[in-house]
């Protein structure tokens, strides 16, 4: 069974929508294909929030300057970014924000105060303007569609801003909250999603779901098609102008996470379809790979009972409760071994340490150890606050205890948690600098000044730890590409029409997560610039006339 359109997307993530959408306004007639059985993956249950230099969302005056000062902020932090990609990066989120909120229901709003990550650097902007959170998003609008949008536990009917750490000082009142579930306004990723999802609905672009590419189409070096499988039939769609990558990273195969990453990921943050799908299909026609040691790395934990709808533990980033006071990380010593406050993407780095000595990890395992205090007044994940603790929160009634019921160095542990305590005390930390940046206490508790938002001694019993392992938000290496998301072969050349976006291509910001919404704005910033160049008649037709096409090995 065979069909044709001038351009073919391959997954319906964010990246994958803004693709089709920007490949139809450019004239072209799209298919978009998806192997699971609902829209979205990992932007579906992320934060929503897009990092976008140079926005229309920023006074104009701030906007101008702002090109120059992002390309400072990534030259200080990796040398080794491909300049091109990287500028039509910088150049094109802004246009891809106006388009997508011109062409679909989606609607973003600076968080205001919202930091860069790595406030040290020149360039980054502590008082935000780069992070744009989503508006509401009323699922009526998709009609059948609306249950088609991949979720996995209580759907947010709020927007980030609303809530304290967004700026808010309450949140909404249950009766607005009840409101919004009676008209199904969701917020943060669903609201992306489902905005995106509009936009191509309304073009006529009905995403082919349960739809795995089998292998991409060849033809005189050129890629013409891909065969994909729905039950038990195979179907060919054959592309014009040029296909689409758009199948997120490999951080849930474990064969290619070994084989490519730094060091260990075990417990993924994304949904369970990130297998590398894509990169494989890219691999079989000769595509370069670039940045395949990195991955937007974030520390996890995997509370008992919770998982993805096929059944996979569900671990989620530690963010807030790591940077809390109160609280700090040990490794099976018993010993601090990082700035816990600092950004998650960074801090994969500190988990990743190997020791020549023992030949091993030295900070894996690890542990959130923190006092009843900080139990009585926090949430640990989906633990209310309160005395009481899950099994899969360890309590003991002493440190030394703890120590013992976790198997980690009693001494070691109760020495770390005194040193900590007494520069605690004083509101410095020598060890780790732990509360100088703006960023450490951001994810703090604001009720409290300066460093006292991010360090708090451990003093009252009982005390707790919690298995901290390492996770990502997804992979960030996969297919080298020019300025126009055009996949490259290992002498970087162009391969003629095949493109890469999102995660299944290597990251044009390379290991360096910029700030909230560091994956979502470089993903939807290339889903646009390749589906406009894909769209472009002077790419093709693609497709020799002698039908001499054939699919990859």
């Amino acid at each position: 069974m065979e069909d044709i359109a001038d351009v073919v997307v391959i997954g319906a993530g964010a990246s994958g929508l803004a693709a089709a959408l920007a490949a139809h306004e450019a004239g072209a007639e799209v298919r978009l294909i998806e192997k699971a059985g609902s829209v979205g993956g990992t932007a579906a249950v992320s934060g929503g929030v897009v990092w976008a230099p140079a926005n229309l969302h920023m006074p104009a005056q701030e906007r101008d300057a702002d090109r120059a000062a992002a390309l400072a902020y990534f030259h200080a932090l990796a040398d080794n970014l491909d300049e091109d990609v990287l500028a039509a990066f910088v150049d094109g989120a802004g246009e891809a924000i106006a388009f997508l909120e011109s062409a679909t229901p989606l609607r973003l709003a600076v968080l205001e105060g919202y930091p860069d990550y790595y406030l040290d650097r020149p360039g980054a902007r502590a008082q935000g303007g780069r992070a744009l959170d989503v508006d509401l998003f009323d699922f009526n609008r998709l009609g059948d569609w609306r249950d088609r949008v991949f979720s996995s536990g209580p759907v947010q009917r709020l927007m980030l801003r609303e809530t304290p750490l967004g700026g808010a000082k309450v949140l909404p009142s249950m009766e607005v909250f009840q409101a919004r579930a009676h008209g199904d306004l969701r917020g943060f990723g669903q609201a992306l999603v489902g905005a995106l999802l509009a936009g191509c609905l309304e073009r006529g672009i009905e995403p082919i779901l349960a739809a795995p590419a089998q292998r991409l189409l060849v033809d005189d070096g050129a890629i013409i098609g891909v065969d994909y499988r729905r039950g038990d039939q195979v179907h060919r769609l054959i592309a014009r102008y040029g296909v689409i990558l758009a199948t997120g990273g490999f951080e849930w195969n474990q064969d290619l996470a070994r084989t490519f990453l730094r060091g260990p990921l075990t417990h993924p943050a994304s949904p369970p379809m990130a297998t590398g799908d894509g990169l494989k299909l890219a691999q079989r026609v000769g595509a370069s790979l670039g940045n395949m040691t990195s991955a937007w790395w974030a520390p996890t934990i995997t509370p008992d009972g919770e998982t993805w709808p096929d059944g996979s533990p569900r671990s989620a980033p530690v963010l807030i409760e790591r940077t809390l006071p109160g609280s700090l990380i040990v490794n099976r010593r018993g010993r601090r071994f990082c700035n816990e406050a600092t950004n998650y993407s960074a801090l994969g780095g500190a988990f990743q340490q190997f020791d020549p000595n023992t030949y091993d990890w030295a900070n894996l395992p690890a542990w959130l150890i923190f006092d009843g205090a900080y139990k009585s007044r926090y949430p640990v994940g989906p633990a209310p606050p309160g005395p009481d603790a899950p099994d899969w929160i360890v309590s003991a009634p002493s440190l030394a205890a703890l120590a013992r019921a976790i198997g980690c160095d009693a001494g070691g542990l109760e020495a770390s948690v005194a040193r900590f305590n007494g520069h605690a005390s004083q509101g410095h930390d020598p060890d780790f600098r732990r509360g100088e940046s703006a960023y450490d206490v951001f994810y703090g508790d604001r009720s409290r000044p300066g460093p006292a938002g991010t360090l708090g001694p451990l003093e009252t019993p009982p005390f707790f730890a919690v298995p901290i392992t390492m996770g990502a938000l997804g992979t960030n290496g996969g297919v080298r590409t020019d300025a126009n998301g055009r996949a490259l072969d290992p002498d970087g050349a162009v391969i003629a029409g095949l493109y890469a976006v999102g995660n299944v291509m290597a990251a044009p910001t390379g290991s360096v997560y910029a700030g909230a919404g560091g994956t979502l704005g470089p993903a939807l910033t290339f889903g646009c610039i390749a589906g406009r160049h894909a769209a472009q008649r002077s790419n093709g037709p693609l497709r020799r006339h002698n039908n001499s096409e054939t699919a990859a090995p």
